[in-house]
């Protein structure tokens, strides 16, 4: 899924940091979601610089002027932005920049998230930020496909999911919970039956135990506009996974729909969710989808609206990079870079187009 490809006429993928490298891209149902997990994190930081991500001072990288979440500086974007500088590769530095010094999700895919959740959420409070997690590790994950796998029964996931709560503790942190999770249980590649009563309890327990913490925001995944899916069943998948009690849901997360196309899609499904806000994936939604299904690394695609919660728009929360702009999608049956690995040629198309 997610970290694996958005099915979904497009799915994209969608990929992580603070976790340890899983699956790739989602394979073949007829929507696509995302792709790949994140990589994990370096030992240590990168050394500061006067333009971008660092560790000035007591190891804080310096947050950009005017942004209220955090930008950690242990993403693979921060760490080739330091290489590209040591190379005197000004140009591609100067690139690379556009995506470390901009805040991306970190997504936790199973294993010690708790410690991750920690020690990225101390740092984004000792700046003054506010940390932005993806919680990817439902059962049954990415409907078989590169990113299968996840929790291997109901219990575990719900002791992560409680580890992951108590690492939060009272931090500032926006949680998008489970991409592809509740349109996968809906579409023909994902849970069904019984199976999909067991997801949607299992999600109705993340958003109860996360949302204890009242300076958590929780939005549950809701596919994309090009996910072709019943409405009221979704509306009704969605209620029954705990969106009566979250701040709202997600969309586009780790595709490339363009922003006016999925707020939207948003906009109708808030209305018959009775007016739920909803944040939008802009990661790399800058020149829209490249058409015909392609959402395997898509050529000629561009980053979108920087992470921002002033979009303007009523009932939407913000943008979000979700998707880890220049994180490879998946091999896409071309040889190209696994899933979750950051891959410098696309992501310098991303950044400059």
């Amino acid at each position: 899924m997610l970290h694996a490809g958005w099915r979904g006429l497009l799915r994209a993928p969608v990929v992580g940091v603070l976790a340890l490298a899983l699956a790739a891209p989602l394979a073949a149902c007829d929507a696509a979601p995302p792709t790949g997990p994140p990589a994990a994190p370096p030992a240590a930081p990168p050394s500061a610089s006067a333009d971008g991500p660092g560790t000035p001072g007591a190891g804080a990288p310096r947050q950009p002027d005017g942004q209220s979440f955090y930008v950690s500086d242990r993403t693979a974007a921060a760490r080739r932005l330091t290489e590209l500088r040591a190379q005197g590769r000004t140009a591609e530095a100067k690139a690379i920049a556009r995506l470390a010094g901009a805040p991306s999700a970190h997504w936790l895919v199973g294993g010690d998230d708790r410690a991750a959740v920690e020690e990225l959420g101390r740092a984004a409070t000792a700046a003054g930020r506010t940390a932005l997690f993806v919680a990817y590790n439902i059962p049954q994950r990415d409907c078989g496909s590169f990113a299968a796998g996840g929790a291997p029964d109901a219990a575990s996931y719900r002791a992560w999911v409680d580890g992951l709560s108590a690492g939060l503790a009272d931090r500032r942190a926006w949680v998008v919970l489970e991409p592809d999770a509740v349109p996968h249980a809906l579409d023909g590649c994902g849970a069904k039956g019984i199976d999909a009563a067991e997801r949607y309890a299992l999600l109705a327990h993340a958003v109860a135990e996360l949302k204890r913490h009242p300076r958590v925001r929780v939005y549950l995944d809701a596919g994309n506009a090009g996910w072709a899916q019943d409405r009221s069943a979704l509306v009704d998948a969605l209620n029954r996974s705990g969106i009566g009690q979250a701040d709202g849901f997600a969309v586009n997360v780790a595709n490339f729909y363009g922003t006016e196309q999925s707020a939207s899609y948003g906009a109708g499904l808030s209305a018959a969710l009775g007016g739920k806000h909803f944040v939008i994936d802009t990661s790399r939604n800058g020149k829209g989808p490249l058409g015909g299904g392609a959402w395997c690394n898509p050529p000629g695609r561009a980053i979108g609206e920087t992470p921002t919660e002033r979009t303007g728009r009523p009932g939407v929360d913000a943008y979000l990079w979700v998707k880890i702009p220049g994180e490879s999608d998946g091999d896409c049956g071309r040889g190209e870079p696994g899933a979750g690995q950051f891959w410098l040629d696309y992501a310098l198309g991303l950044a400059t187009r």
